[in-house]
């Protein structure tokens, strides 16, 4: 009899171990899974469009445009981003009267993209692009083209925005805009003198829904 009680209580000691392991492996499993989603929720490999980031990119060879860039950069909190060219302009190659000039050959050739140093890291993160840029022989820089062909515009807000004393953007957000085939959404630009004020852009801004 006291060897029957005793092997009851073993069984009964083993049955207990066994339900108490179950119950940790459970929790444990649950506390792996949490983490699991955790770490899938903060990795993506979809472009951050969602956070709303803003880019002002610009080309300037006077100063005049990194002036109005750096004021809407400053007026949106956004990233301010420079286009390099590989060779650099001269004034003589901005020369208007002389049509040998380097400026004017590539102005007058729709093909023609000047190479560009460095680029945008991290270019996905960005949902707003504002791009600044003067207004050459009445159109964009061919060098604003290298820079819209190099990148992905999908899903994005793009802005352009000019200086010039005297030249209206014209055609130049149209054609930059048919660059990005349709897979940004364009809001108007506007042409600032040289000399625009940062009221001038932030009112601007405001009125086209980017600023408070």
């Amino acid at each position: 009899m006291k060897r029957i009680c005793m092997i009851a209580l073993s069984l009964f000691m083993l049955l207990s171990m066994t339900g108490c392991g179950s119950s940790d492996a459970s929790d444990s499993g649950q506390r792996e899974t949490g983490e699991k989603t955790s770490t899938t929720a903060q990795v993506s490999d979809k472009p951050q469009t969602e956070t709303g980031k803003a880019l002002v990119v610009y080309f300037s060879c006077t100063g005049n445009t990194k002036r109005a860039a750096q004021y809407a950069s400053d007026i949106l909190g956004a990233d301010l981003y420079e286009i390099t060219p590989e060779v650099p302009y001269t004034s003589d190659d901005l020369n208007y009267h002389d049509e040998r000039t380097r400026a004017t050959v590539e102005q007058k050739d729709s093909s023609a993209r000047p190479a560009i140093v460095g680029d945008v890291a991290n270019f996905n993160q960005y949902s707003t692009v504002v791009l600044a840029f003067p207004i050459w022989w009445g159109q964009e820089p061919r060098i604003l083209d290298t820079f819209m062909e190099s990148h992905d515009f999908g899903g994005k807000t793009v802005v352009p925005m000019c200086t010039s004393n005297s030249s209206d953007m014209g055609s130049s957000a149209v054609y930059l805009e048919e660059l990005t085939k349709g897979s940004a959404k364009w809001l108007k630009g506007k042409r600032f003198p040289v000399n625009a004020s940062k009221e001038d852009i932030h009112s601007w801004l405001n009125d086209i829904g980017l600023a408070k």
